[in-house]
C-alpha cells in the first residue's frame, strides 16, 4: 500500500523537520454500525495518517569556534527526528498543511506536531 505513494512522490524534497503524510481512509463505523463519513472524522483535532517522506531534521548552527587550522565545514547539520517512512502517525490536524498532488491528498506536518509514531518493521516489505 505505502510502495503505491512512494512512486508518485519521489521527487518531492521534503524541507527541515517537516514530514509528509498519507492520511488514512477517515470513513469508519461506529459500534453500532452507523457509518461516519471522511467529513466527519476530517473536523476532529486528531488524525492518522501513513508517513511517505521525512525532512533532514532539525537545522543545527554551524558556526563553530573551533581551532584554527582546523579545515572549515559549511555543510550544514541536522539533527535527525524519531520518524521514518512508513510509520503509522498520530498527530494534530491544526498543526498541518494539505497539498494535492495527482489528484491525490498529503499533509505537511511539523515534527512537533506528531503525537505519536506506529512502526510496524515488515510495513513496507
Amino acid at each position: 500500500m505505502i510502495q503505491d505513494y512512494l512512486n508518485s512522490v519521489d521527487k518531492f524534497i521534503v524541507v527541515g523537520d517537516r514530514v509528509l503524510i498519507k492520511p488514512r481512509d477517515m470513513e469508519t463505523r461506529t459500534k453500532s454500525g452507523l457509518v461516519l463519513p471522511a467529513t466527519v472524522k476530517e473536523k476532529e483535532e486528531v488524525q492518522s495518517g501513513y508517513i511517505i517522506k521525512t525532512g533532514p531534521g532539525y537545522a543545527v548552527p554551524t558556526a563553530e569556534a573551533d581551532e584554527p587550522w582546523k579545515e572549515e565545514r559549511n555543510e550544514p547539520r541536522f539533527i535527525g527526528m524519531q520518524a521514518r517512512e512508513g510509520d503509522l502517525a498520530i498527530y494534530l490536524k491544526n498543526g498541518s498543511f494539505e497539498i494535492e498532488f495527482e489528484n491525490e491528498k498529503y499533509l505537511i506536518v511539523p515534527h512537533s506536531a506528531i503525537l505519536l509514531l506506529i512502526r510496524d518493521d515488515h510495513q513496507l516489505e
